[in-house]
């Protein structure tokens, strides 16, 4: 069983990389998310695209977050689970409470802006009053080397 849960959440984290890779054309730091339902379906999906709206709340799980809500018509994200390719942030995290997202799955730590185990663990305090299953490090290799390659790209230092 436990095989089973990590295998799939692996295929799902290869759904939230090939939105990571999509936020590449327009700029933006790679990291991709996905939503899906109790069922296994992909009900919302996103990347970063803080750059291509100019728009600081545009992280890839919030855009995720709202198309989920749109396609449910429901903000009350409930029995879905985020699968995400850099652990969520501070605002990020809110977000998650605020859709009541019981599950969120990440791959690579960010050891500078966390929010749910590194600098921070926003989504398991107790003194909230919505609390989410998380899983780390799934396929964590992978996000964390689209990040350092978008990172150390001479291309961006100007």
């Amino acid at each position: 069983m436990v095989e089973n849960r990590t295998e799939q959440h692996a295929a799902w984290m290869r759904l939230a990389l090939v939105e990571a890779r999509a936020a590449l054309a327009t700029g933006d730091v790679p990291v991709g998310a996905v939503i899906l339902d109790a069922s296994g379906a992909v009900i919302g999906r996103g990347h970063n695209e803080r750059e291509l709206h100019q728009d600081p709340t545009l992280h890839a799980e919030v855009v995720a977050i709202r198309a989920a809500a749109a396609a449910t018509g429901d903000w009350h994200l409930t029995g879905c689970t985020l699968v995400v390719t850099l652990e969520p942030c501070v605002m990020c995290a809110g977000a998650i409470l605020a859709a009541r997202l019981p599950v969120v799955v990440f791959g690579a730590w960010d050891e500078k802006a966390g929010a749910v185990g590194s600098v921070y663990d926003v989504l398991r305090d107790r003194r909230l009053n919505h609390r989410v299953e998380v899983i780390a490090g799934i396929n964590a290799d992978e996000g964390a080397r689209l990040l350092l390659d978008f990172f150390e790209d001479p291309a961006r230092r100007g």
